[in-house]
């Protein structure tokens, strides 16, 4: 039997194994349950994949993110590995194929999600499958205390006992002292061996920032150092501000977020990836599977949910072990923003369960039908209709998906599709009196035949190519045609795929699952005032703060955040600095900039004269977001 090291080397051309890997692979080829915690970039795929490839049989992968189990599979794949992932969206028959594939053909690996363990026949099936270790991914959502709490991994300690000599893999990336128990407790892991991965990262800087004008204290660092970045904003049209704000200051940038089509995702990736625009400015949606060593700054510029989502988020700088920096941009008005966004969006039982029904009725589905049914859907239309607020229904959508009642898949796609509703000899006329209108027409004709008989689907791309018009220029051609009655169009439009995983049963349905609402209103409370704690407390260094919030007691201040550097840098005549604003500010209202110009100081030193001004209540930052003197 080949060595884990070969194994390593032979598919993954590493050298040697990060810490704590070797140990956990150690432990699952012992036959031990096992728990691993490996903060972000910790490498925990390879702790079930290499064993698995030691042995003759299937690794069992549970996992809650389809994306992830497909980009998993693709990569495995890639290394002529036998995978396959059992997402929703498919036939009972279909499933029974793939499932004989697994029993029949050779696989190495099967990732299905949680929620598939509630079919008792999918069950019975795994049973007769040559299992030989099964890994449970983001095992943090077996807990209630959990950031991500997900009912149906409740289901999986069943395995235990269908099979009971295979050893189970625990990994999660983030997950506090109380979640780490509560885990081995849901899992009914067996005396696990357990291994932790310090959640100290030495070369991460952690900053904090008070700052007025965050989009230009941003350029400034992404000036200072110029290599790759993430740039972290918090909805799709703060994506394409931002963009557009660094390129009018030289500073390459692309986006990614939900919304994008596929092709577009990949396009924007591969300039990040390649080096070819500096900073790639994202909501959320990014980052699941990034393995780029040698980013140096993740900057966020609105607060995060939690702090859990932000040490992932920031723990993508600084893989490949030099310093990085990982800057969090504060200004007063953000808790009222993260407040508004986060806690007042969420939805209480009684508006769950007008969603659920309503989306029922939207896809037409009966009482007591619709089970792995999907639809293409479109949320602002959806919001629209039934006059619902969209932060709302989208918390609600992504509570229902949590639970396992359906399955929500981000997925952008347009599809447009038009007839010509006039005789040949009309439109002749026509393009005789409209010159203009003249090479769209000819160049839908040229490449759409059949067009008059039924309706057709063009390419609004190729035509935009081919006619040089802009894609949005063509559509709102297509749209005036259409009311002038020369075509019949029919442009739809879809950001998600949803597919129903149980039958339609209205109150059974949401009552089942209130509960965990409930708690999963009060945990986001909580998680939130956490990050409202990180930021305003400036009497401790930052990762230390991190460190104790997982549980973790730090040896001593890491020396290198944004408290460790005020600290241990002596500011220069920082007395005279203070009162020199303190004068300017008597007369007028001024930002950071100008303070810089007109003291003639470093920008550091005006920042923390200006931080310790507003911590000792002698002045405040405007709803302009200006400097003012606070009269007593």
């Amino acid at each position: 039997m080949s060595e884990p090291l070969e194994i390593l080397k032979q598919y993954w051309n590493h050298q040697s194994f990060r810490t704590p890997q070797e140990e956990i692979i150690a432990s699952v080829l012992a036959g031990q349950d096992t728990f691993g915690l490996m903060p972000t970039g910790g490498g925990k795929s390879i702790t079930f994949q290499v064993p698995t490839l030691m042995k003759s049989g299937l690794c069992l992968v549970i996992s809650p993110l389809i994306a992830l189990m497909k980009d998993q599979v693709k990569n495995l794949q890639s290394k002529g590995i036998k995978a396959l992932a059992l997402t929703g969206g498919i036939t009972q028959d279909e499933w029974i194929t793939l499932l004989d594939n697994c029993q029949f053909g050779n696989y190495k690996f099967l990732y299905l999600s949680p929620e598939r363990l509630q079919n008792d026949w999918i069950v019975d099936r795994l049973k007769s499958l040559p299992i030989e270790l099964i890994a449970v991914d983001e095992a943090h959502c077996v807990s209630q205390w959990g950031h991500d709490f997900r009912p149906a991994y409740l289901k999986i300690a069943k395995l235990k006992t269908i099979f009971p000599k295979v050893p189970m893999l625990a990994l999660t990336a983030s997950a506090t002292k109380r979640v780490q128990e509560d885990i081995i407790a849901q899992l009914q892991l067996e005396n696990p061996k357990i291994f932790t991965k310090s959640f100290a990262r030495e070369n991460l800087a952690y900053m904090v920032y008070a700052v007025e004008d965050k989009v230009h204290f941003a350029q400034k660092i992404l000036k200072k150092h110029p290599e790759p970045a993430i740039l972290y904003v918090t909805n799709r049209k703060a994506c394409l501000e931002t963009v557009k704000h660094l390129e009018a200051q030289g500073i390459s940038a692309t986006y990614y977020h939900g919304g994008l089509s596929g092709k577009d995702k990949d396009h924007n990736m591969t300039l990040w990836m390649e080096e070819n625009v500096q900073v790639m400015v994202a909501t959320n949606a990014f980052g699941m599977g990034i393995d780029k060593a040698n980013v140096k700054t993740v900057l966020h510029i609105h607060i995060p949910p939690n702090l859990e989502n932000y040490y992932q988020e920031a723990g993508r700088a600084g893989r490949n072990g030099a310093k990085a920096y990982a800057v969090l941009l504060t200004n007063p008005s953000d808790e009222i923003h993260a407040e508004s966004q986060f806690l007042n969006a969420r939805c209480d039982t009684a508006f769950l369960k007008t969603v659920f029904i309503k989306l029922c009725n939207y896809f037409q589905i009966a009482f007591g039908e619709g089970i792995d049914e999907t639809f293409s859907f479109n949320m602002l239309h959806f919001c629209t209709r039934y006059n619902f607020p969209t932060l709302k229904v989208f918390e609600a959508l992504k509570f229902l998906d949590n639970q396992g009642i359906i399955n929500l898949t981000k997925e952008f796609s347009e599809k447009t599709t038009l007839q010509f509703t006039i005789s040949s000899k009309e439109l002749i006329r026509y393009m005789s009196l409209n010159p203009n209108d003249e090479p769209l027409l000819l160049a839908i004709l040229r490449t759409n035949p059949g067009i008059y008989d039924h309706q057709t689907a063009i390419n609004t791309a190729l035509l935009a190519k081919k006619t040089n018009l802009d894609e949005d220029k063509i559509i709102e051609v297509l749209h005036q045609w259409h009311h002038k009655q020369i075509i019949e169009l029919h442009a739809k439009s879809n950001d998600a795929k949803i597919t129903f995983n149980e039958i339609r049963e209205d109150d059974k349905t949401i009552n089942r699952v209130a509960k965990y609402l409930e708690s999963q209103n009060k945990l986001k409370e909580a998680q939130l005032q956490s990050v409202f704690e990180y930021i305003h407390n400036e009497s401790q260094c930052r990762t230390s703060q991190i460190l104790h919030y997982f549980g973790e007691a730090p040896s001593a201040d890491c020396g290198i955040c944004s408290y460790c550097i005020q600290t241990k840098t002596p500011k220069k005549d920082i007395l005279s600095l203070t009162n020199s604003i303190l004068s300017l500010l008597a007369s007028e209202e001024l930002n950071s900039r100008t303070i810089e110009k007109r003291t003639n100081y470093p920008k550091e030193d005006v920042i923390f004269a200006l931080q310790k001004l507003l911590e000792s209540d002698r002045i405040f930052i405007t709803a302009t977001n200006l400097y003012s003197l606070k009269r007593h």
